[in-house]
Parts: C-alpha cells; sequence; structure tokens
C-alpha cells in the first residue's frame, strides 16, 4: 500500500483518523497485536479479518472494533473506501465513560463475540456527518480542539452502540447481567484467579449457582469460560511477545511451567513451542 494512498489526520499521537480510497481495490496485509483502541469502518471492499484467532469475513460497510492486547490479522483484504480511528487510553477512556455510552463490553473489551456492526443506509448517513465534521476540526487549530474532537469521537461510539442494539439482540434479563459481570471479573483477574469459586464468591453466588444461571443462557461453563480466556492470552503472548514458555506461564499465574504447558496443550491439542512454530 502506497504512503499517498492513506490520508492521516492526528491529535498528539494519542488520537489519530485514517482514510483510504483508492480507485482499484488495493491489498493490504500486515499483522499486527493491537495496542490502542482501534475502529475499522470497511464501507465499500471485502476480506476476512482473524480477530483473536478466529476468523470473519465480511463485505462493504461493516465495522470493527478492537481493543488493546488484541491479535488483529489480515487473511485476504481488498479495499477500495475505508476509515481507522484509533485512540488510547489517555485521549478516551471508555470505562470512565461507559455510563454515558455503553460500549464497554459491547464494542470494546468483548472477546465473547462477534466484534463488528453492518449499519443500513440511515445510519451509514450519519456516521458520514460526524466522521465529516471530525475531519474538518482535525484541520483546524482552535481553541478547544482536545474537546471538540472528544466529543466527536464519543458521538460516533454512541452512534455505534445504537446500531448494535438495534441490529444485534443484546438481553437486559437477570442472567446476561450476571454474564456480563462475570466476564468483567474475569478480563479483570484471569491472570491470577483461576477456579469458578473465586468469581462466584465475588458475585455472591455459590459455584453451583452460577454454573445453573449459565447454563439457562446457553453457554459454556464458568470453568470453560476462565480457561479459553487464559489460553487466549497464552496464545496472544506466544505470537506476539518474546517471553520463554516458563514466562508466559508466570505472566499468567502459573507456579509451575510444566503444569501451563498441559493445561495448554489439553486446551488446544498442542504444545506451546508447537503453536508458535506453527501460527
Amino acid at each position: 500500500m502506497a504512503e499517498q494512498d492513506i490520508t492521516r489526520y492526528s491529535y498528539k499521537d494519542i488520537f489519530s483518523l485514517s482514510t483510504v480510497q483508492f480507485e482499484k481495490a488495493c491489498v493490504f496485509n500486515k499483522p499486527e497485536q493491537v495496542d490502542a483502541y482501534n475502529v475499522y469502518w470497511i464501507k465499500k471492499g471485502k476480506g476476512t479479518y482473524n480477530i483473536d484467532f478466529k476468523s470473519y469475513t465480511f463485505q462493504d460497510n461493516v465495522l470493527f472494533f478492537l481493543s488493546p492486547g488484541q491479535v488483529f490479522t489480515i487473511d485476504s483484504e481488498a479495499i477500495q473506501e475505508a476509515y481507522k480511528i484509533s485512540f488510547v487510553r489517555d485521549f478516551y477512556c471508555i470505562q470512565t465513560h461507559d455510563k454515558e455510552v455503553a460500549c464497554n463490553g459491547v464494542l470494546f473489551n468483548n472477546v465473547y463475540q462477534t466484534p463488528f456492526v453492518k449499519p443500513c443506509t440511515k445510519d451509514t448517513q450519519k456516521l458520514e456527518f460526524i466522521l465529516e465534521g471530525l475531519i474538518q476540526e482535525f484541520k483546524t487549530d482552535q481553541a478547544a480542539q482536545y474537546d471538540m474532537l472528544q466529543t466527536y469521537l464519543k458521538q460516533f461510539i454512541i452512534h455505534a452502540v445504537r446500531v448494535r442494539k438495534e441490529h444485534h439482540t443484546i438481553k437486559e434479563d437477570q442472567e446476561t447481567k450476571l454474564f456480563k459481570d462475570f466476564s468483567v471479573l474475569v478480563e479483570q483477574n484471569y491472570k491470577t484467579l483461576h477456579t469458578v469459586t473465586h468469581y462466584a464468591n465475588r458475585l455472591g453466588l455459590s459455584p453451583k449457582s452460577l454454573a445453573k444461571h449459565f447454563n439457562k443462557i446457553g453457554n459454556q461453563t464458568p470453568s470453560d469460560f476462565i480457561k479459553n480466556r487464559i489460553l487466549l492470552e497464552a496464545k496472544r503472548q506466544l505470537i506476539y511477545s518474546n517471553h520463554s514458555v516458563k514466562e508466559i506461564a508466570y505472566n499468567l499465574g502459573f507456579n509451575d511451567a510444566a503444569y501451563f504447558t498441559r493445561f495448554f496443550k489439553k486446551g488446544t491439542l498442542k504444545s506451546p513451542l508447537q503453536f508458535k512454530k506453527e501460527y
């Protein structure tokens, strides 16, 4: 991809917008581990992305939401028009603003569901309008630019949440709320807490009661949920860090590297070194 084919606007290396427009489709392939919050809006194009080792095929007008730490690999891509919004926590903290925008666990930090949405024609027009304002603000050098840029970003995120809720059913019943609370706890503690009992206690439930709630919404067991999150991080570190298997084991709360290797092999049918070599 030629450098002149991409227009990039940025604010102090903490917030940026990149636009891609080609007369002919262009293929771009660069594996990466995401180090910021990223929104990819593929308006015209098609391809297959691998996000956290799962494959997603798309065609035209789709939004992807990636969080720091996620593994993003492009299998194939032919893009004619696309946008990439990138921001760090210091510019806009989604956890702090979650009550306002309700995006945490819906758009970002959601490694358990499909990470994209498809806006309809009306939604597309609204998102385009927001981006046009954002681009104009990037081009100005006036007072309170930081606040204006943050406002446009917030508008974009809020509308994306509305699109997802409109076109992707998000239940609000007791089991769904419990599942989200449990998944947030796991996300915060999976490197140190590995048993269902730890999480059930924090939720004020017995392990058996927690398992019953999971069963009602057809999800995997709480134990498998925890194990899969640990395995995901193990895969990320094996591929995108220089840590040894022993170091990764300790990073993930295992005191015995041999036990970690058995845990990994049981979950993936491959040893850590074999997985690293074959990926």
